[in-house]
């Protein structure tokens, strides 16, 4: 029984190694790694080593199992597949070695190698998502360029002939240009370069220019208007008219423009720029309602913030005020005079020098007007800037009426002079104090008389009981009754202090009688 195996096992290892000759090696496919469409190339498979007196077969596949040649090999050659390059044999292909007598036989089989297959680029186009050509900002953009032919392909984007840019608007993927939120800037002419290359060869295809047109949202119009005056024929009167302006800061025309009075159409036009004008009847010093635009140019409809219709005509009176700025030295440098009109809608604003109307700008001064509220003069100190200013006021619609400010002289002496208005009031400060000084110093003069008269009163009683001295203050100091001395009122001591002319004589000889005993104590 022992012996029946092994022989089993030994014949099954024989037959092994006939049918699958592993000892041979693994084949090596050889040949280009980047090849061009259309051209003929050749690999090569070889086996390290070869089996005696057997025909072996090569045959070429792609690793996906489509077969692509086969060559057959005698006495060691290597078999050899010459290809017709296509566009499908990109990717690995291997080579597996059979022996031709018995194809089931598989010698072996190679290594993967891959191949690299050019086309030469062609029929670049442009090809736009959506299908249009005309959008308006924001809505987003997306551009293919399609080839009819070419492999391993890169891409270039032109606008208007200047290569696009990556950027956070502009975002390339593959064969396809992404416009996030396009804008006018946007508009032009695009086209697509796609390329690639062989060796030291290089293929490109320029697709045709395609226009975009990316309009901008028309933005919401201001609305402001002027006073055209119609001089009336013989006894027909002058007419009036307001021509309001619509005009918006941004938008791709056509823009169409609509004016309201109220909330009824007053008129309504098509422009092809960014405004356009209406002309409304008015009458003067009367408020004829409101009016107020709307823009459109296909996708939103904007509108303006309303306006009175009114026109107000210049009347005085007209003040002229200004003020100035001082230079390191504390000199005045610069002044700057602002005239204004106690009425009017729209003013128009003259400036006079010596008489004459100054034009602006001029060498030392220049005009700013602020309708309908002012308008400004600023003007440098200096020795030719001196004279009388005067502004007139009338008007724009009609300038035959004028009012007028009153003149202003000024030059470098003058505006550098403390104003009559400042002398006075510090000089008047300084009378008020010398002036308050001065009650102050009576009052304390009246009070102090006063309080010093009752003083002398009281010395007079003191000096007619004569001076005290050392032993008698300690006497009297401790014969004081304390209880009678906190009886006696302020009444009682002014009475006791009051001295008669009568008793005037007896207060001498007492004095006297004093002086004579003092002198007989010492």
């Amino acid at each position: 029984m022992f012996s029946f195996l092994f022989v089993v096992i030994v014949a099954v290892c024989y037959c092994s190694e006939e049918n699958n000759p592993v000892f041979l090696g693994q084949p090596q496919l050889s040949g280009p790694s980047v090849a061009l469409v259309k051209k003929p190339e050749t690999f090569k498979c070889e086996l390290p080593t070869y089996p005696q007196n057997e025909i072996v077969l090569f045959q070429l596949f792609m690793t996906h199992g489509a077969w692509l040649s086969e060559s057959s090999s005698l006495d060691g050659k290597a078999g050899t597949f010459s290809l017709v390059i296509k566009t499908s044999h990109e990717g690995n292909l291997k080579c597996v070695a059979r022996l031709q007598s018995d194809n089931s036989t598989v010698l072996g089989v190679s290594k993967l190698h891959y191949l690299k297959v050019i086309e030469p680029v062609a029929g670049a186009k442009v090809l736009i998502q959506p299908d249009e050509k005309e959008f308006f900002e924001g809505t987003p953009l997306k551009l293919l360029c399609n080839i009819t032919a070419g492999t391993h392909v890169s891409y270039k984007w032109v606008l208007d002939e200047i290569n696009i840019s990556p950027s956070p608007n502009h975002k390339f993927i593959h064969d396809s240009l992404i416009i996030k939120r396009p804008t006018s800037k946007d508009n032009g002419y695009y086209a697509c370069i796609a390329l690639n290359n062989y060796n030291d060869s290089e293929y490109n295809s320029y697709s045709p220019e395609v226009k975009i047109t990316v309009k901008d949202v028309v933005s919401n119009p201001e609305i402001f208007f002027s006073v055209l005056k119609v001089k009336g024929v013989k006894e027909v009167s002058d007419e009036h008219f307001a021509v309001v302006t619509c005009q918006s800061t941004k938008g791709t025309p056509p823009i169409t423009f609509s004016l309201y009075k109220g909330d009824d159409l007053f008129a309504s036009v098509t422009s092809e720029v960014t405004d356009a004008t209406f002309k409304v009847p008015l009458v003067l010093d009367q408020h004829m309602g409101w009016l107020r635009c709307r823009a459109n140019n296909g996708k939103e409809t904007a509108h303006s913030q309303q306006l009175p219709l009114e026109v107000v005509r210049v009347n005085g009176p007209v003040m002229l005020h200004y003020d100035y700025d001082m230079g390191e030295d504390h000199a005045v440098i610069r002044v700057r005079y602002y005239c204004r009109a106690a009425k009017g809608s729209h003013p128009q604003y003259q400036w006079f020098l010596n008489s004459s109307l100054m034009r602006d700008p001029g060498s030392f001064y220049y005009v700013v007007n602020q309708p309908p509220e002012q308008s400004m003069l600023e003007l440098s100190v200096r020795e030719g800037s001196a004279g009388t200013y005067q502004c007139k006021v009338s008007d724009s619609f009609d300038n035959i009426t004028f009012f007028s400010s009153k003149e202003q002289y000024m030059d470098k002496e003058v505006i550098n002079r403390l104003p009559v208005l400042v002398v006075a009031v510090v000089f008047g400060c300084f009378i008020f104090l010398i002036l308050l000084v001065s009650v102050c110093c009576w009052i304390g003069v009246v009070f102090r008389r006063q309080q010093f008269g009752e003083i002398s009163m009281l010395g007079l009683d003191t000096w007619k009981r004569g001076p005290a001295y050392e032993g008698e203050l300690d006497l009297l100091g401790y014969n004081e009754d304390d209880d009678l001395a906190k009886r006696v009122t302020g009444d009682e001591f002014d009475q006791a202090s009051e001295v008669s002319l009568d008793e005037w004589p007896q207060i001498v000889e007492e004095k006297k009688t004093l002086e004579n005993s003092s002198v007989e104590f010492f």
